[in-house]
């Protein structure tokens, strides 16, 4: 029985990290707005990385000089996403939000294809093609118009999110770096650098901080301890205890997560053509992750970047 529980107990944890990314972009909705933005930032990341580094403290492992350097400039690159995907929730619906940030599975091989020289297959152009036209559709819901500028923001943080996985690869893909310390590190640059912006842009942190009725500040201790937190420390345990391969499976049903998510909670209003927008999505991302992970785990190919735990 132990021996069936704990792949079962792995899968279920990897599942509720998956449904409280997908969560997100509601959350967000409730909580932010573009006056906001930079102040919520600065609170969840300071919580997230206070957190994370008495976690740190308590291993008694020292942060090396490379593990700092690199956090930094990775941190610098998350809190860009960070900056797109927030200013983009509070401009568009949490359904499109959630969707069209998945469009990063697609990016991030494109890229990584780039830099490395590696040639992916040519199916894979008809995946990423058949997701664009998910979110072009999905963003119209089939009316021919130009996309909100949310959509278009959170377009530009799923790429900027291909640049993360990509650089922490190329950074910190040669060397021993510990996961966690990488991860304290960035969170921490975002929070410094969130802080700083949030005493020139947008609402001050007290200002924002008196605005919290129970209720929000319920969403908000969400979003940073089960939608960070939480979410690290689970990837960090389930990649030493199943495939690389599995943790991209599971994790890779967050838009599966916001979609149901903004349609039935938050009653996001979809058309016959979002609908179709949304299939389109879910199959092309799927299908390009199939094709990039066996081109991948080919015998002549090279291997990619290991699973590594990202913070949302």
């Amino acid at each position: 029985m132990p021996v069936l529980l704990s792949p079962f107990r792995v899968d279920l944890l990897l599942l509720l990290v998956a449904a409280s990314w997908g969560s997100t972009y509601l959350v967000g909705k409730e909580l932010v707005t573009p006056q906001s933005v930079v102040a919520l930032l600065a609170l969840r990341m300071l919580l997230a990385a206070g957190i994370l580094a008495a976690i740190v403290a308590g291993q008694r492992r020292r942060v090396t000089a490379s593990e700092l350097r690199v956090g930094v400039l990775l941190g610098v690159v998350l809190a860009a996403v960070f900056v797109f995907e927030t200013f983009g929730i509070a401009h568009t619906s949490a359904t499109n939000a959630g969707l069209i940030i998945s469009l990063t599975i697609v990016f991030t091989p494109l890229l990584d294809s780039a830099v490395s020289g590696r040639r992916l297959p040519g199916r894979f152009s008809a995946a990423a093609t058949i997701a664009i036209v998910g979110v072009a559709l999905l963003a119209s819901n089939g009316v021919f118009q130009a996309p909100s500028l949310g959509d278009v923001l959170i377009l530009i943080a799923a790429i900027i999110r291909a640049v993360h996985v990509t650089s922490m690869f190329v950074l910190s893909g040669t060397k021993p770096m510990d996961s966690l310390h990488l991860t304290t590190v960035q969170l921490a640059t975002c929070a410094m650098i969130f802080s700083v912006a949030s005493l020139f842009y947008g609402d001050s942190i007290p200002h924002f901080l008196g605005h919290l009725d129970p209720g929000r500040w319920a969403l908000f201790l969400y979003l940073v301890l089960a939608c960070t937190v939480f979410a690290f420390l689970v990837q960090t345990w389930a990649v030493r205890r199943t495939s690389p391969s599995r943790v991209s499976l599971l994790l890779g049903t967050e838009p599966i997560w916001a979609a149901v998510v903004g349609i039935t909670v938050a009653r996001d209003a979809v058309g016959l053509a979002g609908f179709l927008g949304i299939a389109l999505i879910l199959a092309g991302t799927a299908w390009g992750r199939s094709i990039e992970e066996r081109h991948r785990l080919a015998p002549s190919v090279r291997l990619a970047a290991p699973a590594t735990a990202s913070a949302r």
